[in-house]
């Protein structure tokens, strides 16, 4: 993800998470620190590139993905999917990346937390090894939803190969 990518983002965060859908603030804090040697963050964005009607290429973000990492631990900041391409497998190619980031900084463990009412993360969580180990009571805002708090040790084991959706960072 690139800064001239936050404004498309802002759209699907918007149509995604309508009562706490992250600010431009927070995208760009996070962006700042996810270039250079001192890179502490990995944001992807996955682009959806078609041929329209008149032989044009064209190129919509259909998902976005982050991760920060301090020490030995990283923590999933976010993952989204537009609608129309849920149940494709595009998030589970965006939390692919995210731990194949996870092993780069040499993180021992993931974290993540999940609305409790979103069950269909948790199960794809799961799926790569995630085990539920707490809640965050009305961690998200202003809705006051619980966070399901999961874990993932050892992301190397998890890290299975992608294709399809191109994603880039």
């Amino acid at each position: 993800m690139r800064w001239w990518d936050i404004e498309p983002v802002l759209e699907l965060e918007k149509d995604l998470f309508p009562e706490d859908a992250w600010s431009r603030g927070m995208f760009w804090s996070d962006l700042a620190h996810a270039r250079g040697p001192e890179a502490t963050r990995r944001y992807l964005v996955a682009v959806d590139r078609r041929e329209d009607g008149d032989g044009s290429a064209g190129e919509r973000i259909v998902g976005y993905a982050g991760l920060a990492a301090a020490g030995d631990l990283a923590d999933v900041q976010t993952i989204a999917v537009a609608r129309e391409h849920w149940g494709t497998g595009l998030g589970g190619r965006l939390l692919t990346e995210l731990l194949r980031a996870a092993t780069a900084f040499e993180c021992a463990e993931v974290m993540l937390e999940c609305r409790i009412d979103n069950i269909r993360a948790q199960k794809l969580y799961e799926r790569f090894g995630f085990e539920a180990i707490g809640f965050r009571r009305g961690y998200y805002q202003p809705g006051n939803v619980d966070a399901l708090v999961m874990r993932l040790t050892d992301p190397t084991t998890s890290v299975a190969g992608t294709q399809g959706t191109e994603t880039h960072g």
